[in-house]
């Protein structure tokens, strides 16, 4: 018995040093295949020989330019991640630069791979997300200025308003190289090919006429 209880002892030692689960993935989808031949991406990126490497491969300039927001939503996001600066491959943190017109927005969105922490530098915003089902989708918002700092959690849907007169500007980190976005509006009414109407009008009780109305709409990236 005493045997027995060691050897469950140090399994539970051994697996508590070990994942639970498979790796955080860097990529929207990854199709497993058998001839490695037409293997395309290694977790997102291939490496480079680190004799090769440069300091321009760590390198990005540009951050300080407003980015365009004349378009539907009054927003542009600037993103600097692996795609901008190849050294971030396997660093696991990226940026982005996000400004706003007087009354602009960042729609509500998801980061399927990362966790954001925005500050204010230039205007104010009214920001918040709101929590999975497990939480009955609890509303966390709040009224930042400049040098404020908020924390939106991974995964989860959120959103930035510009309230003032005024532009506005933050800017955002994240933990991951590769965050990805998914903009909430733009996904389900703006799909190609467009889902099932029988599945939205369900999905949000209202008629097909509503629908069609939505999926008709040109949905802005303003990404």
């Amino acid at each position: 018995m005493m045997k027995l209880v060691l050897i469950f002892s140090l399994l539970a030692f051994a697996s508590s040093l070990c994942f639970a689960s498979d790796p955080s993935p860097l990529q929207d989808i990854c199709v497993a295949i058998k001839d490695p031949k037409s293997a395309v991406f290694v977790n997102g990126k291939f490496c480079k020989d680190p004799n090769l490497a440069r300091a321009e491969d760590f390198f990005y300039s540009g951050l300080q330019k407003p980015g365009n927001t004349s378009n539907p939503l009054g927003s542009k996001v600037t993103a600097v991640n692996v795609d901008q600066i190849p050294g971030l491959n396997t660093l696991g943190i990226s940026l982005a630069r996000i400004d706003y017109a007087p009354y602009g927005l960042n729609p509500p969105h998801t980061h399927p791979r990362a966790t954001e922490i925005l500050v204010v530098v230039e205007g104010e915003l009214y920001v918040g997300f709101v929590t999975s089902n497990q939480l009955e989708n609890k509303l966390f918002t709040k009224y930042l200025k400049k040098g404020d700092v908020f924390v939106f959690p991974e995964g989860l849907i959120h959103f930035q308003l510009n309230i003032g007169k005024t532009n506005a500007v933050a800017f955002a980190g994240l933990s991951s190289q590769n965050p990805g976005v998914i903009t909430i509006a733009n996904s389900l009414f703006g799909s190609n090919p467009p889902i099932n109407y029988n599945v939205l009008t369900k999905a949000f009780q209202v008629d097909k006429k509503v629908v069609d109305k939505l999926q008709a709409q040109f949905w802005w990236d303003n990404n």
